[in-house]
Protein backbone atom coordinates (compact mmCIF):
# COMPACT_ATOMS: atom_id res chain seq x y z
CA UNK A 1 0.00 0.00 0.00
CA UNK A 2 1.28 3.41 -0.85
CA UNK A 3 0.58 6.41 1.36
CA UNK A 4 -1.06 8.04 -1.65
CA UNK A 5 -3.64 5.22 -1.88
CA UNK A 6 -4.95 5.99 1.59
CA UNK A 7 -4.80 9.72 0.93
CA UNK A 8 -6.90 9.21 -2.21
CA UNK A 9 -9.50 7.46 -0.05
CA UNK A 10 -9.46 10.41 2.37
CA UNK A 11 -10.00 12.73 -0.59
CA UNK A 12 -12.93 10.57 -1.72
CA UNK A 13 -14.46 10.74 1.76
CA UNK A 14 -14.09 14.51 1.78
CA UNK A 15 -16.07 14.71 -1.47
CA UNK A 16 -18.76 12.52 0.08
CA UNK A 17 -18.82 14.68 3.19
CA UNK A 18 -19.28 17.76 1.02
CA UNK A 19 -22.46 16.17 -0.33
CA UNK A 20 -23.60 15.40 3.21
CA UNK A 21 -22.83 19.03 4.10
CA UNK A 22 -25.20 20.19 1.37
CA UNK A 23 -27.97 18.03 2.85
CA UNK A 24 -27.16 19.62 6.22
CA UNK A 25 -27.40 23.09 4.70
CA UNK A 26 -30.69 22.30 2.98
CA UNK A 27 -32.23 20.95 6.19
CA UNK A 28 -30.85 23.73 8.36
CA UNK A 29 -32.34 26.44 6.14
CA UNK A 30 -35.63 24.73 5.37
CA UNK A 31 -38.81 26.26 6.76
CA UNK A 32 -39.94 22.76 7.75
CA UNK A 33 -37.13 22.48 10.29
CA UNK A 34 -38.90 25.11 12.39
CA UNK A 35 -41.98 22.89 12.69
CA UNK A 36 -40.03 19.60 12.79
CA UNK A 37 -36.95 20.20 14.97
CA UNK A 38 -36.14 16.48 14.87
CA UNK A 39 -34.90 17.09 11.30
CA UNK A 40 -31.97 18.97 12.81
CA UNK A 41 -30.46 15.75 14.17
CA UNK A 42 -29.04 14.92 10.76
CA UNK A 43 -27.74 18.47 10.40
CA UNK A 44 -25.97 18.36 13.77
CA UNK A 45 -24.54 14.90 13.12
CA UNK A 46 -23.15 15.86 9.70
CA UNK A 47 -21.62 18.97 11.28
CA UNK A 48 -20.02 16.95 14.09
CA UNK A 49 -18.67 14.33 11.68
CA UNK A 50 -17.33 16.84 9.16
CA UNK A 51 -15.58 18.91 11.82
CA UNK A 52 -13.99 15.85 13.42
CA UNK A 53 -12.74 14.54 10.09
CA UNK A 54 -11.46 17.81 8.66
CA UNK A 55 -8.83 18.07 11.38
CA UNK A 56 -7.32 14.78 10.21
CA UNK A 57 -7.22 15.09 6.40
CA UNK A 58 -3.41 15.06 6.41
CA UNK A 59 -3.21 11.89 8.52
CA UNK A 60 -5.13 9.10 6.77
CA UNK A 61 -4.71 6.59 9.60
CA UNK A 62 -6.17 9.06 12.13
CA UNK A 63 -8.85 10.09 9.61
CA UNK A 64 -10.13 6.55 9.20
CA UNK A 65 -9.89 5.91 12.93
CA UNK A 66 -12.16 8.93 13.48
CA UNK A 67 -14.51 7.90 10.67
CA UNK A 68 -14.82 4.50 12.34
CA UNK A 69 -15.93 6.26 15.52
CA UNK A 70 -18.42 8.54 13.73
CA UNK A 71 -19.96 6.38 11.01
CA UNK A 72 -22.48 4.60 13.26
CA UNK A 73 -23.95 7.84 14.53
CA UNK A 74 -24.06 9.25 11.01
CA UNK A 75 -25.81 6.10 9.74
CA UNK A 76 -28.36 6.31 12.57
CA UNK A 77 -29.02 9.99 11.90
CA UNK A 78 -29.50 9.30 8.19
CA UNK A 79 -31.96 6.50 8.88
CA UNK A 80 -33.89 8.64 11.36
CA UNK A 81 -33.95 11.45 8.81
CA UNK A 82 -35.42 8.98 6.29
CA UNK A 83 -38.27 8.38 8.75
CA UNK A 84 -38.75 12.01 9.79
CA UNK A 85 -38.42 13.79 6.44
CA UNK A 86 -41.65 12.46 4.86
CA UNK A 87 -43.56 13.62 7.92
CA UNK A 88 -42.18 17.12 7.43
CA UNK A 89 -42.67 17.27 3.67
CA UNK A 90 -43.15 15.03 0.67
CA UNK A 91 -41.57 17.64 -1.59
CA UNK A 92 -38.97 16.32 -4.01
CA UNK A 93 -36.24 18.27 -2.18
CA UNK A 94 -36.79 16.18 0.95
CA UNK A 95 -37.08 12.95 -1.02
CA UNK A 96 -33.77 13.71 -2.74
CA UNK A 97 -32.11 14.75 0.53
CA UNK A 98 -32.95 11.35 2.02
CA UNK A 99 -31.53 9.57 -1.02
CA UNK A 100 -28.44 11.77 -0.93
CA UNK A 101 -27.59 11.31 2.75
CA UNK A 102 -28.18 7.56 2.54
CA UNK A 103 -25.91 7.41 -0.50
CA UNK A 104 -23.22 9.39 1.30
CA UNK A 105 -23.29 7.05 4.29
CA UNK A 106 -23.22 3.96 2.07
CA UNK A 107 -20.25 5.25 0.07
CA UNK A 108 -18.42 6.34 3.23
CA UNK A 109 -18.87 2.85 4.66
CA UNK A 110 -17.55 1.26 1.47
CA UNK A 111 -14.57 3.61 1.39
CA UNK A 112 -13.87 2.87 5.05
CA UNK A 113 -13.93 -0.86 4.27
CA UNK A 114 -11.44 -0.30 1.45
CA UNK A 115 -9.18 1.68 3.76
CA UNK A 116 -9.30 -1.09 6.36
CA UNK A 117 -8.37 -3.64 3.69
CA UNK A 118 -5.43 -1.52 2.55
CA UNK A 119 -4.25 -1.00 6.11
CA UNK A 120 -4.52 -4.72 6.87
CA UNK A 121 -2.54 -5.53 3.73
CA UNK A 122 0.13 -3.11 4.86
CA UNK A 123 0.22 -4.80 8.24
CA UNK A 124 0.58 -8.21 6.59
CA UNK A 125 3.32 -7.02 4.25
CA UNK A 126 5.17 -5.45 7.18
CA UNK A 127 5.60 -8.94 8.65
CA UNK A 128 6.73 -10.52 5.38
CA UNK A 129 10.52 -10.60 4.84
Amino acid sequence: MTPSALQELVDRCQVLMSHAWMVRTFVKHSEEAEDFPELMTVARTVFDTARALETRVDDPVAYFRMLTKKIGKLRSAAEQFALDAPQASTHTNFVQAVISIRGCVHELEQTLDTARTLQAAQGDSAHTP
